[in-house]
C-alpha cells in the first residue's frame, strides 16, 4: 500500500506521541519498522517533501557492454554475413580479446535486425552411421559433460571415447570449458591409445565455442606432419559420411 507524504507523516507523530512504544504501535498501525525508520530519518533530513514517493530510477547494469564494443560487434557481423551468432561471439572473442557470449550477441544483432531465420532443413536421424566404423582408432569422440560433485560443486566432464569399441581412452574433470581443457584430453588419449603421428583417427564433436577455436585447431596442426592430422565432424555430418 502506498501512502501520501502527508499520511507518512502523521504515522510518525502518531508514533512519536504513543505511549504504547514503537513497536506495538506499529504492529497495531500495520507497518514495519524498517520501513517507519526509512521515513523517520528521510523526515529529520528533508522534511514532508522528502516523504513524497520517488519515481524509480534505472539502475546501471555493471556487465553492459559498452557502445563502441556493440558497434565493433556490428561491424564485424557486416562484413562476415555468413557468421552465425556462435560463430561471431568466438571470432569476436579471439580477434578483439574482448569476450562476447553467444546469447550477448544475438542480442545485440538482434536490435539491428541482422538476424536473418534460417533456411531449416528437415533431417532424419539414422538409425547408425551410413559408413561405421569397423576397427578401433577409427573414429574417436569428444564432448564435455556439466555434472555436480557432492561436496565440492559444480564441474565439467572432458572425454574422448572410441567409438568402436566405446571405451573410454582419457577423461578429465575439469573447471572450464575451453579449447586447453579439450586439448589436454586429446593429448591423454594420444598416450594411452599409443598412436604414432602418422596414424589420427576422426574426431567426432559438436560444434561447441571450444572445439571451433583457432586455438584447438592450431594445437591440432603440430601433433601430426599433414596440415590437418585430425578431421573434426559434427554428429550429422559423421552421420552422412
Amino acid at each position: 500500500m502506498r501512502y501520501a507524504a502527508s499520511e507518512k507523516l502523521e504515522i510518525i507523530r502518531t508514533v512519536e506521541d504513543s505511549s504504547l512504544g514503537i513497536t506495538r504501535t506499529l504492529a497495531q498501525v500495520g507497518i514495519p519498522k524498517s520501513t517507519f525508520y526509512h521515513w523517520y530519518d528521510r523526515s529529520l533530513t528533508g522534511g514532508v517533501e522528502a516523504l513524497a514517493d520517488r519515481k524509480p530510477a534505472p539502475t546501471p547494469l555493471w556487465n553492459k557492454v559498452p557502445e563502441e564494443v556493440r558497434h565493433a560487434l556490428v561491424e564485424m557481423a557486416l562484413d562476415l554475413s555468413e557468421l552465425s551468432p556462435r560463430e561471431l561471439a568466438v571470432r569476436f572473442t579471439e580477434e578483439r580479446r574482448y569476450f562476447i557470449s553467444e546469447a550477448t550477441a544475438y542480442r545485440i544483432l538482434k536490435e539491428y535486425d541482422l538476424v536473418t531465420s534460417p533456411a531449416w532443413i528437415v533431417l532424419k536421424a539414422a538409425d547408425k552411421f551410413h559408413q561405421p566404423t569397423t576397427a578401433v582408432n577409427q573414429l574417436w569422440q569428444t564432448d564435455f559433460t556439466y555434472l555436480k560433485v557432492t561436496g565440492w560443486g559444480w564441474y565439467d566432464l572432458s572425454t574422448v571415447m572410441d567409438d568402436d569399441s566405446r571405451y573410454i581412452l582419457a577423461w578429465r574433470l575439469c573447471q572450464t570449458m575451453n579449447a586447453r581443457d579439450v586439448t589436454g584430453t586429446l593429448k591423454d588419449a594420444l598416450k594411452a591409445a599409443g598412436l604414432a603421428k602418422k596414424q589420427r583417427p576422426k574426431l567426432l564433436s559438436d560444434n561447441g565455442p571450444c572445439y571451433i577455436s583457432s586455438e584447438l585447431q592450431d594445437c591440432l596442426k603440430e601433433h601430426g606432419h599433414q596440415p590437418h592430422p585430425w578431421q573434426a565432424l559434427s554428429p550429422d555430418d559423421a552421420r552422412q559420411d
